[in-house]
C-alpha cells in the first residue's frame, strides 16, 4: 500500500465586518417619542489563506443593527417589510422603519402648505399644529416666526405687531393698546395705561387716590368739588354738609340769618321783604304795620288776624270799644276822633 501524504489543516472563522454610519434627529416636542435615522453600508469579508497553501472565500453577510445581528433578508421595515440593508432607516417605539413608511405613517402634515413634514425637515409645532421651518409666518404680513414671540387668534398665528394691531385691547384714555407687562387700571367697562389714568382737569393720576366719575369723565374730588358741588349763596363756600334752602338757592346754616341782626333763621321762623330773609322780631321793626291802639307791629305771622279801617290798623284783640271796651270784631262801630266805641255807647254819648 502506497504512502499517501495527509493533510491537516483549520479552518478559522471570521466575522463579517460592517461599517455603520449612523445620525440621530428628535421629533418636535409635541408628545412623540424619539427616533433614530441609521443608514447600513455593507463591506463582503474574505477568509485569510490556510494552512499549506489552502484557501477558501467565505460569503454569508450579516447586518448589525439596533445592537443585534440580522441577516440581510431579514433586517426589514416594521411596516412594508422591504429590506433595510444598505438603507436609511428610523428607529421608533424598538421598530424600525424605511423612510417613506415612516413619513407615511408618524409625519405630521405642515398647516401652511399642506405637505409632509419629512425627516429632513424641522417640525414647529403649536397646540397640535405642526408647520414646516420655511411655513411658520405671520398670517397677516408672512414675517417669519422662528424664534420670534408671536400670538393666536382664532386659530392663526400673528407676529406680535400684527395681534396687537388686531386684536389687543386698547387704553380709553390715548387709544393706544396695552403691551406685556403694562399696568392695567380698570372701572366698570373701561380700562387705562396708568398714566392715562387721570382728573380730566388737573391731569394729576389718580393711581389708587378717591376719583368721582361724571359723564364719562373722571375727576379727582378737590377738582371735582371745586367745579360740581353745591356752594352756598352767601359765602361761595362748599356745602359739604347740613345746609339749607331758600328759594331753591342753597346755604350753609350758620350763613342762613337774618338781614338786620344776623341770628340764624336755620330751624326758626322768618318772612322776606325785597328777596331777603328777616326774623319776625325785625320785619315787624323795620316793615310791618303798627296797630293804633297798642303800637305793636302787626306781623301776621303764626296767623295773626288783624283789621284795616281807613288809615288805621288794629290787632284783632285791639280792636274794642274805647268807652266799654267789648271787641268790635264783626259789629257795627262809631268812629270819635281817633277812638271806635260801639253804637251803645255812642248812643249814650250823644244823650
Amino acid at each position: 500500500m502506497a504512502d499517501v501524504d495527509s493533510y491537516s489543516f483549520t479552518t478559522t472563522k471570521v466575522r463579517k465586518t460592517k461599517k455603520v454610519t449612523s445620525s440621530k434627529r428628535r421629533e418636535s416636542n409635541d408628545g412623540g417619542a424619539d427616533v433614530t435615522i441609521t443608514e447600513i453600508t455593507e463591506k463582503e469579508n474574505h477568509i485569510p489563506s490556510l494552512t499549506n497553501g489552502i484557501s477558501r472565500k467565505q460569503s454569508g453577510e450579516f447586518t448589525k443593527a439596533m445592537n443585534k445581528d440580522w441577516h440581510s433578508t431579514h433586517f426589514c421595515c416594521w411596516q412594508c417589510d422591504e429590506s433595510l440593508t444598505g438603507q436609511r432607516y428610523v428607529l421608533r417605539d424598538d421598530h424600525p422603519y424605511c423612510i417613506k413608511c415612516y413619513e407615511s405613517v408618524f409625519a405630521n402634515p405642515c398647516e401652511e402648505c399642506n405637505k409632509i413634514i419629512g425627516i429632513d425637515s424641522k417640525d414647529l409645532s403649536y397646540k397640535d399644529k405642526h408647520w414646516h421651518e420655511a411655513c411658520f409666518l405671520c398670517t397677516k404680513c408672512h414675517v417669519s416666526l422662528v424664534d420670534k414671540q408671536f400670538g393666536s387668534k382664532l386659530e392663526k398665528i400673528y407676529c406680535g405687531n400684527c395681534y396687537d394691531a388686531q386684536f389687543a385691547s386698547r387704553c380709553d384714555g390715548c387709544g393706544d393698546i396695552f403691551r406685556a407687562g403694562t399696568k392695567k387700571m380698570e372701572y366698570k367697562t373701561r380700562q387705562w395705561h396708568e398714566k392715562c389714568f387721570c382728573c380730566v382737569i388737573c391731569k394729576t393720576p389718580i393711581g389708587t387716590k378717591s376719583f368721582i366719575p361724571r359723564e364719562q369723565e373722571i375727576y379727582c374730588a378737590g377738582c371735582y368739588e371745586e367745579k360740581f358741588a353745591t356752594r352756598c349763596i352767601k359765602c361761595n363756600k362748599i356745602i359739604t354738609s347740613g345746609g339749607v334752602t331758600y328759594k331753591n338757592e342753597p346755604w350753609h346754616r350758620e350763613c342762613f340769618t337774618c338781614t338786620n341782626c344776623d341770628t340764624s333763621l336755620a330751624g326758626q321762623r322768618f318772612t322776606s321783604r325785597d328777596e331777603k330773609p328777616y326774623c319776625a322780631e325785625c320785619f315787624g321793626e323795620l316793615f310791618a304795620k303798627r296797630c293804633t291802639s297798642c303800637s305793636k307791629p302787626i306781623t301776621g305771622i303764626g296767623g295773626t288776624r288783624f283789621i284795616s279801617f281807613e288809615d288805621r290798623h288794629w290787632h284783632n284783640d285791639c280792636f274794642i270799644c274805647a268807652s266799654c271796651k267789648t271787641s268790635l270784631v264783626g259789629r257795627g262801630f262809631i268812629t270819635d276822633a281817633d277812638d271806635i266805641i260801639c253804637p251803645e255807647c255812642a248812643k249814650q254819648k250823644l244823650m
